[in-house]
């Protein structure tokens, strides 16, 4: 099972929805993202937030619209995504992916990034996506990927202290056993020159980021 959560960033950022109405996904929409879902015609699962951000009036046609919307107060230690992510996790997902959580106010949009966090302790694949970029949180080990003109660049940037043992294969910038740490920029905007490359590391999280142009 797979679960796509929409947030209620800014709609020119969130790409067409309908690219990933798949048949085994489920859609949970967060505060305005559930608006969101409903007029690109997709069927939501589960609405989760305060909906501070959409009218009285925009409430009650999404409650005519879906079934099961549970209305958080607005004054509360979680934000929205995290609720909603913490509700994902509770259904075991083989992947979740996140989108209209970037773009917004700044606060949220890191906060977001550090949800992804979240994913490495439960060993789930957690992605953010929008319009340019696709964004997630690896743990040490080998991952492979394939060449695409759609995602031309791609950056490992630290989330920890010290990211060591980094080695890139196939890559325009390649490293054998290196290590990064927070304030360097050495491996950010990278491509895949081979049909595929590979990037592996030993030690620390890293923040992955596929971007086009």
């Amino acid at each position: 099972m797979i679960i796509h959560i929409v947030a209620g960033g800014p709609i020119e950022n969130i790409p067409d929805l309908s690219q990933y109405n798949l048949e085994d996904v489920r859609w949970v929409g967060v505060d305005r993202g559930l608006l969101y879902i409903l007029k690109n015609g997709i069927k939501p699962t589960v609405g989760l937030g305060d909906f501070d951000s959409v009218s009285k009036e925009e409430l009650a046609w999404m409650q005519q619209q879906c079934k099961y919307i549970d209305i958080s107060p607005a004054e509360k230690d979680e934000t929205d995504n995290e609720l909603a992510l913490s509700w994902s996790l509770s259904q075991n997902p083989s992947i979740i992916r996140i989108f209209g959580a970037t773009g917004g106010r700044l606060d949220h949009e890191l906060m977001n990034f550090q949800l992804l966090y979240k994913g490495i302790k439960e060993k789930i694949f957690i992605e953010v996506i929008d319009h340019k970029n696709r964004l997630t949180m690896l743990s040490p080990g080998t991952y492979s990927f394939n060449r695409t003109n759609c995602y031309k660049y791609i950056s490992f940037l630290p989330f920890t202290n010290e990211v060591k043992g980094i080695t890139l294969k196939g890559f325009k910038y390649p490293l054998t056993n290196h290590e990064i740490s927070w304030g360097t920029t050495l491996c950010v905007s990278n491509e895949i020159l081979e049909e595929s490359g590979t990037f592996s590391f030993t030690d620390g999280i890293v923040i992955m980021v596929k971007s086009k142009d």
